[in-house]
């Protein structure tokens, strides 16, 4: 098994994306298995953010490394939060004080001018110089809602309504969210290009 660097301690980040890279004989683990501290997010853009946090852990662990951001743009807030997103209330706001300031910011905004998408940029590094890193985004499009609906997932899951399902990401089942997800979507296309990449070797 190679082993890959996550620049994450999120562990439910760690079980998801190192379920599916197991099966490509890769171990992933969280960053604080080499005591790394998180790289300061300096970029002006979810790809440079997720470059910056993968070339940190790379270089302090040696080994490869993955790293992803991800955000919420709504549109009537010229994709505001954007790359700020878990701190859109301020440094070191909690989950809940995003919420109500994106409920706030929108207060008199109708439904339909309501459209917003979470993105989600990863990033694998074969080492902290390589040049071409492997980079892939996944989209996902909704709906804030007017009032939080829903207990399950984190961030601003309870105000992002899912057309398809007709229902917040926050009610989803998580199996069939991670389905839907932006992460799950940017997963499935970075094991592929592992996958590819594997092969050609």
């Amino acid at each position: 098994m190679t082993q890959i660097v996550l620049a994450s301690n999120n562990q439910g980040k760690v079980r998801e994306i190192g379920q599916m890279l197991a099966e490509l004989e890769l171990e992933v683990v969280p960053q604080s298995t080499f005591n790394i501290e998180d790289a300061e997010e300096t970029g002006l853009t979810f790809v440079e953010n997720a470059i910056i946090k993968a070339r940190h852990a790379s270089a302090e662990a040696g080994v490869p490394a993955i790293a992803d951001d991800s955000g919420l743009e709504v549109d009537a807030l010229n994709g505001a939060p954007g790359i700020y997103s878990a701190r859109f209330a301020g440094k070191g706001a909690s989950d809940e004080q995003n919420l109500q300031k994106l409920l706030s910011e929108l207060e008199n905004i109708p439904e339909i001018q309501r459209t917003a998408r979470f993105q989600c940029l990863m990033v694998y590094m074969r080492h902290a110089q390589d040049p071409t890193p492997i980079i892939c985004q996944g989209t996902w499009e909704g709906i804030i809602t007017m009032e939080p609906i829903g207990d399950n997932g984190f961030g601003y899951d309870p105000v992002f309504f899912v057309p398809s399902h007709q229902c917040t990401s926050a009610q989803l089942a998580p199996k069939v969210k991670n389905q839907l997800s932006h992460r799950g979507q940017a997963l499935c296309l970075l094991v592929e290009a592992l996958g590819h990449s594997s092969t050609q070797q």
